[in-house]
C-alpha cells in the first residue's frame, strides 16, 4: 500500500510485490477501475491470480484513497491514462513487454490509452463491458437521455444508500447475487466518489466523440486483446462489447477474443470470480506464447 505523489494527485496503489519481492519477477496485471468505484472490487479477483502473478491496483483521481485536493487533476481518458502511466514508469514496467492491462467499463478506454502508450511494455489488454454502439439518431437521443439521468443520479446520489433503492442500485450492477461486503463497497464509493469527478467521467464514457476515439485506438492495439461481457448486464448493453470485438477481429490481424457470460451482469469479477480468473489466465497465457513465438519468428529460431 503506497502513494505516488504527481502534479495531479496523491495516486494511491497497491503492488502484490511490495509484500513479495519475488514478485517482480511475474508477469504484471494492472487493474483499471470502472466509474465511481475504487480499487477495492478487484480484490477476489487478485487473490485468485495471486500465485502467478504481480498485481497492481490502483484508485483513479476522485475514487477511493487517492487525494485530489490541493491538486487540479482534469477528468479526461488522456488525464486518467496520464496518472496510470506514471505508475507504470514508477514500477519500472514501461519497457518489460511484461505487462497485461484489465479495464472494466469505463476504465476500458483509458486501458486502451495505455495499451497504446506502451506497446514495449504490454503483453496483453482485457477490456472489459466497455462498448460502442451504432450511430443513429435512436443512439444519439438515447446517449442525451443518458446524460440526464448521469446529472440526476449525481444530485441525488445519497438516496441509493436507502433500501429499496440500494437493492435496486446494487441490482443494476450485478445480475448476480454478490457478497455484501462488496455492494457495500460499490455503494460507498459511488456516494463518496468526488462529485465533479464522477459527473466528467458519466459524460466523457457517452460522448460520441470520444466513443470513435476509443473504436479506432481497440482495433489499432498490436497485442492480443480480450473482450469481455455479461450478456445480462443492465449497466451497458452488451451488444456494444460484442460489436466492438466484430470490428477489431475485422479490421486487424492482431489477435482477438471474445468471452461472454450468459447469466452474468457488470461486474464478472464478482459475480463469477473463479470462472473469470481461470479464463484471464487462459488469455495471460495465450499472449505470453504469441510473444514467444513471435520472437522465434524473428530471430529465426
Amino acid at each position: 500500500m503506497s502513494y505516488l505523489a504527481s502534479l495531479r494527485c496523491k495516486l494511491y496503489y497497491e503492488d502484490s510485490a511490495e509484500l513479495d519481492p519475488s514478485g517482480k519477477n511475474k508477469p504484471a496485471v494492472l487493474f483499471v477501475n470502472g466509474w465511481a468505484i475504487s480499487s477495492r472490487y478487484w480484490k477476489p479477483l487478485v487473490e485468485k491470480l495471486s500465485a502467478h502473478y504481480r498485481l497492481i491496483t490502483y484508485d483513479q483521481s476522485g475514487t477511493g484513497k487517492t487525494v485530489i485536493k490541493g491538486h487540479k487533476p482534469d477528468f479526461t481518458i488522456q488525464g486518467f491514462a496520464n496518472e496510470a502511466g506514471e505508475l507504470i514508469e514508477h514500477l519500472g514496467l514501461q519497457n518489460t513487454r511484461n505487462l497485461h492491462i484489465v479495464g472494466h467499463s469505463m476504465g476500458g478506454m483509458v486501458a486502451t490509452e495505455l495499451s497504446r502508450r506502451y506497446p514495449d511494455a504490454l503483453l496483453s489488454t482485457t477490456i472489459i463491458a466497455c462498448g460502442i454502439f451504432e450511430e443513429n439518431a435512436m443512439t444519439s437521443f438515447g446517449l442525451l437521455f443518458l446524460g440526464g439521468l448521469i446529472d440526476v443520479s449525481m444530485n441525488l446520489r445519497n438516496i441509493f444508500m436507502v433500501e429499496p433503492l440500494r437493492s435496486m442500485f446494487i441490482k443494476r450492477a450485478a445480475t448476480k447475487e454478490i457478497p455484501k461486503a462488496y455492494s457495500d463497497i460499490i455503494i460507498e464509493d459511488f456516494t463518496q466518489s468526488d462529485k465533479e469527478a464522477t459527473n466528467a467521467v458519466g459524460h466523457l464514457s457517452i460522448d460520441p466523440e470520444v466513443l470513435r476515439a476509443y473504436t479506432r485506438h481497440v482495433i489499432a492495439i498490436p497485442s492480443p486483446v480480450l473482450c469481455c461481457v455479461g450478456m445480462a448486464d443492465h449497466t451497458i448493453p452488451p451488444q456494444g462489447t460484442i460489436t466492438l470485438y466484430e470490428q477489431r477481429k475485422a479490421k486487424t490481424p492482431a489477435p482477438t477474443h471474445l468471452l461472454t457470460f450468459e447469466e452474468v451482469g457488470h461486474l464478472p469479477m464478482l459475480e463469477e470470480t473463479a470462472l473469470f480468473g481461470e479464463e484471464l489466465e487462459k488469455h495471460f497465457e495465450f499472449a505470453a506464447q504469441f510473444y514467444k513465438k513471435s520472437s522465434q519468428e524473428t530471430t529465426g529460431g
